[in-house]
C-alpha cells in the first residue's frame, strides 16, 4: 500500500487572545492518501478552516503557536522556513477558498492572476504563460478561454469565477488540493458543475483532495473517506460509507438527521419539522406534526403582472441604452397561513420580487395588495401601515443589525415608532419576543456581535414579529446557515407558523429545504414564473425543463446513489435587453389543480 501524501499527528493549534494562549485545534491526526478525497465535516467554529491555514502554514506566526507534525510528501511542513513554505503553496498544494470574489483582485485581469503564478512557480516567460492560461481555463470548462484572459473578476458569475480560482490552483499541478467551503456561496446548479468539475480533474490530474464543508450532501458525493470536527476536535474518522450508514458520535448523528433530503416529503400533505438530534447523548427528539393553517376564503397578498426593471444609461447625455428585466408580468397569491416559495438561481429575480412587494424596490407595473390595501400607489401613511403587515427577513443576519445598537433596542425600535408601545412598556414586549424565538430575555443587553449567526437570524425574526404582520418575506434567509442550525431556525418557522397563522413567501435556492417548508412553490427563470403549483406536484412532477435541472442538480446525502454528472458550463443568461425590446407574451398551461407550466 502507498505511503499517504498527507499525514498530520496530534496536530494542536493555538491563537493568543488578550495575552493567553487559547488551543483552537487539539491533538488532530488524519492521513490523505494517493489520489483519495478526504472531507472534512463540522459547522462554523469546529477548526475546519483553522486545520486548513495550519497545514498551509497562512496564520500569523506571530499570533499563533503549532504542535505536532505535518508530514507531506516526507517532509514536516511545520519545520520549513516562510521562503521554503512558499514554494509548496500553490506549487505542490493548491487551494480553492470559499468566496472566489476575494480570493482574485478585482483591479487586476484575470489572465494576469493566472499568468503571475505560472512564472513565479514554472518559470515560465510571457508567451509560455499565456498559452498556458488559455489551457487552463479551458480545462476547467471556460467558454471563449482567450478572450476571457483580458477580462477583470467582477465580469464574471460566481460560478465562473470560482472556477478561475481552481485554474489558478491548478496551474502548478499540485499534489495536494484543499478545498475550502468552495460551493457554499454557489447555487445549486453551479455547485453540482464546480463538484464534478474538481471531480474530473482529480481523475485526470491524480490529484488527492482535501475538501472542507459543513452540507452532507456534498461529502455523500464527492468523498472517499470522512473526518468529523466538533469544537476543535476530532470526534470521528472512517469511510464516507460508514460514516452514513453506521455513525458512531452523537454529533454525527446530529449532523446527519439535520439535512434535508430531496424527496423525503413525497406522500406527505403539508410542511414538517426536522427531527434533531442532542449532540451531547445522541437523542432523537422527534419533529411534532403540523396541521393545515392555510386559510384559503381570500388571498392576503395578491401579486398582479409585477415587472421591476433597472435602466442601463451610457454615454455622455447618459441615455437608457438597455434594461435589466429583473422581474417580467410575475402573478400569484398568497393565503394566510401558506408558506410559498420562490425558487431559482441567483439573478432570476426572486429577491427582486420580494423587494418590490414591500416598495424597498420601486416596481414599473402591476399590482400589489395586501389584505386588499394598493402598495404601489400608496401614500407615505398608507405604505407604513402596510409595511407593518409584510416584514422581511433577510440573508445575512448581522448586516441586517446596528452592530452599534444592544439587540433589545433594535427590536423595540419599530414598535416604538409606529406607536404600538411606550418605551416604558417596550422592554417588556422586548423579552416577550426574545423568548418567543427560543432566546433568553436578558439578552437584550447585548450586542449582535456576541451571538452565532443562527442567533443573529432568530434576533431577526423577533424583529420582524414585533409589528405583528400577517406575512413574512424570509430572504435566503437560511442559506448561510450551518445544516443544524438551519433545522432549527426552519423549526422555529414552522412554529410561528403554526401559533401565529404567519403567511411565508420563502425565498431560496436550496431546493431540499423548499421541500421541507413549502406549501406551493413557483420557479422562476430570467425574471418569470415559468413554473408553479403545489409542493408535491413541483417536486413530483416537475414539467418545465429549468424545474427539473434544479431538482437533478442537488447532491444526493447517500454515497450509495452517486450521481455519474456531465460537466457542464451552462450560466443562466443575461436578463439585460435592449431599450426598446418587446416582451413577448407568455402562455401558460395547466397540468393538475392548481399545477401551471409555462409553454
Amino acid at each position: 500500500m502507498a505511503e499517504p501524501i498527507l499525514t498530520v499527528s496530534n496536530l494542536h493549534t493555538a491563537f493568543q487572545v488578550k495575552g493567553e494562549w487559547m488551543n483552537v485545534l487539539r491533538d488532530l491526526s488524519f492521513t490523505v492518501g494517493e489520489r483519495e478525497t478526504v472531507a472534512v465535516v463540522g459547522e462554523s467554529g469546529s477548526g475546519k478552516s483553522v486545520m486548513a491555514m495550519s497545514i498551509m502554514r497562512l496564520l500569523s506566526a506571530q499570533h499563533t503557536q503549532h504542535q505536532g507534525v505535518i508530514n507531506f510528501e516526507g517532509t514536516d511542513l511545520l519545520s520549513l522556513t516562510q521562503k521554503q513554505m512558499q514554494d509548496v503553496r500553490g506549487n505542490r498544494i493548491g487551494m480553492i477558498f470559499q468566496e472566489p470574489m476575494t480570493s482574485l483582485n478585482p483591479v487586476l485581469k484575470v489572465g494576469y492572476q493566472i499568468t503571475e503564478v505560472l512564472k513565479r512557480h514554472r518559470g515560465m516567460n510571457d508567451a509560455q504563460a499565456q498559452v498556458e492560461a488559455i489551457r487552463l481555463l479551458e480545462k476547467v470548462r471556460i467558454p471563449g478561454a482567450k478572450s476571457r484572459l483580458n477580462e477583470y473578476p467582477m465580469s464574471f458569475s460566481g460560478g465562473m469565477r470560482q472556477r478561475v480560482v481552481i485554474a489558478i490552483a491548478l496551474a502548478c499541478n499540485p499534489r495536494l488540493l484543499i478545498a475550502d467551503e468552495p460551493t457554499t456561496a454557489l447555487d445549486v446548479t453551479i455547485q453540482a458543475q464546480i463538484l464534478t468539475l474538481i471531480k474530473t480533474l482529480q481523475e485526470e490530474e491524480g490529484m488527492s483532495v482535501l475538501f472542507i464543508t459543513h452540507d452532507m450532501g456534498v461529502v455523500a458525493e464527492v468523498s472517499d473517506r470522512t473526518l468529523v470536527m466538533y469544537r476543535g476536535e476530532m470526534v470521528e474518522n472512517a469511510s464516507t460509507r460508514e460514516i452514513f450508514k453506521h455513525a458512531q458520535h452523537p454529533y454525527t448523528h446530529a449532523l446527519l438527521s439535520a439535512v434535508p433530503k430531496l424527496g423525503s416529503m413525497s406522500g406527505t400533505q403539508w410542511p414538517q419539522r426536522f427531527p434533531l438530534v442532542d449532540i451531547q447523548t445522541g437523542a432523537i427528539q422527534p419533529a411534532k406534526e403540523t396541521v393545515n393553517t392555510v386559510q384559503r376564503d381570500k388571498p392576503i397578498l395578491e401579486v398582479r403582472n409585477l415587472v421591476t426593471r433597472f435602466d442601463i444609461k451610457s454615454g455622455f447625455f447618459r441615455r437608457v441604452s438597455g434594461r435589466v428585466h429583473a422581474v417580467e408580468d410575475v402573478s400569484f397569491d398568497l393565503f394566510a397561513g401558506e408558506t410559498l416559495s420562490l425558487v431559482g438561481e441567483s439573478g432570476c429575480g426572486k429577491s427582486t420580487t420580494g423587494r418590490s412587494i414591500i416598495r424597498l424596490t420601486p416596481a414599473c407595473q402591476g399590482e400589489i395588495l395586501i389584505q386588499g390595501q394598493d402598495i404601489r400607489h400608496a401614500n407615505s401613511a398608507s405604505l407604513a401601515g402596510s409595511r407593518r403587515q409584510a416584514q422581511m427577513i433577510f440573508q445575512d443576519p448581522y448586516e441586517s443589525l446596528n452592530p452599534r445598537m444592544r439587540i433589545g433596542d433594535a427590536i423595540a425600535e419599530p414598535m416604538i415608532s409606529h406607536g404600538l408601545v411606550t418605551a416604558k412598556e417596550a422592554k417588556g414586549r422586548v423579552a416577550e419576543l426574545l423568548q418567543q424565538v427560543g432566546l433568553d430575555d436578558w439578552m437584550a443587553e447585548r450586542f449582535p456581535h456576541q451571538f452565532s449567526g443562527g442567533q443573529r437570524q432568530r434576533i431577526c425574526i423577533a424583529r420582524a414579529l414585533a409589528l405583528e404582520p400577517k406575512i413574512i418575506i424570509a430572504d435566503e434567509s437560511v442559506s448561510a446557515l450551518d445544516v443544524s442550525v438551519k433545522a432549527q431556525v426552519i423549526n422555529l418557522m414552522l412554529d410561528l407558523q403554526q401559533q401565529l397563522g404567519l403567511s411565508y413567501l420563502f425565498i431560496s435556492h436550496d431546493m431540499a429545504v423548499v421541500e421541507r417548508i413549502s406549501h406551493r412553490v413557483a420557479v422562476m427563470y430570467l425574471g418569470e414564473i415559468v413554473e408553479i403549483g403545489p409542493r408535491s406536484a413541483i417536486f413530483e412532477n416537475p414539467q418545465h425543463p429549468y424545474t427539473r435541472r434544479l431538482i437533478a442538480a442537488v447532491p444526493i446525502p447517500d454515497p450509495e446513489k452517486r450521481q455519474i454528472r456531465v460537466v457542464d458550463a451552462q450560466e443562466v443568461k443575461s436578463p439585460i435587453r435592449a431599450a426598446d425590446f418587446i416582451v413577448p407574451q407568455r402562455q401558460y398551461r395547466e397540468v393538475s389543480a392548481g399545477h401551471f407550466v409555462q409553454l
